[in-house]
């Protein structure tokens, strides 16, 4: 497998840098408030290890069996792991043996699957913003019963909500309503103050509607892999 040809990575890597910094600018934050999760899946580990030569210690993947061999390949890089995909709750507890951070969690099965009282994983919970009860997520209105079974549920940390906008949407008016479910959630769990949400086209919508962390793939990693 080979990359693609384009930009090298750590030009790709300053534009992105660049743009959240000035769309932190124009939201009046700052940048360090922002957390940019790059998100390696179908890259190869040495893809990974190049990051974290380039001060990446954030990294985003979706599909387990390829997280589990990454992390366990890049043990001693001591990177901050995300799951950022949907969750299999026959798969949670193997998940949180390795991530640090799982973005997806959508339903009570699933928080119940990762219980544990030997470790303690942070998560998101997950909106969905569509009218598809298909797609991840719960709806805004059982978000707050879902915050109360994790914070009541031993080894889960609750740091906020996660969402993906619709591609029927605009960005920024979608992200607004995460926000408001952002704001409906600290009235549960007060702490619960992180919004993960934004992509390599819409990273600058989340900022300006109070995103704390980016989920940002092709605009950093380029195209996945190709036969070569």
């Amino acid at each position: 497998m080979t990359r693609q040809v384009g930009p090298p990575l750590a030009e790709r890597l300053a534009t992105v840098r660049s743009g959240v910094a000035e769309a932190a600018r124009e939201a009046g934050r700052s940048p360090q408030e922002l957390t940019t999760i790059v998100v390696t899946k179908f890259h190869p580990a040495s893809l990974v290890r190049e990051l974290h030569a380039l001060g990446v210690q954030d990294v985003g993947e979706s599909r387990h069996q390829e997280a589990r061999q990454k992390s366990a390949e890049l043990a001693p890089l001591r990177l901050t792991w995300h799951f950022v995909g949907q969750l299999q709750g026959k798969k949670a507890r193997q998940v949180a043996a390795y991530a640090d951070v799982i973005h997806s969690v959508d339903r009570e099965s699933l928080v119940t699957a990762l219980r544990s009282d030997d470790s303690v994983t942070d998560c998101f919970l997950q909106l969905n913003l569509t009218d598809d009860p298909e797609r991840g997520g719960v709806d805004l209105a059982g978000l707050p019963t879902l915050a109360e079974l994790v914070l009541a549920t031993p080894g889960l940390r609750l740091l906020g909500v996660m969402a993906i906008a619709p591609l029927d949407e605009e960005p920024r008016r979608a992200f607004a309503r995460v926000r408001t479910a952002s704001e409906a959630l600290r009235t549960v769990a007060p702490d619960a103050t992180a919004i993960s949400a934004g992509m390599s086209g819409d990273y600058r919508e989340a900022i300006l509607e109070g995103a704390t962390h980016l989920r940002i793939g092709t605009a950093i990693t380029g195209n996945r892999p190709i036969a070569g």
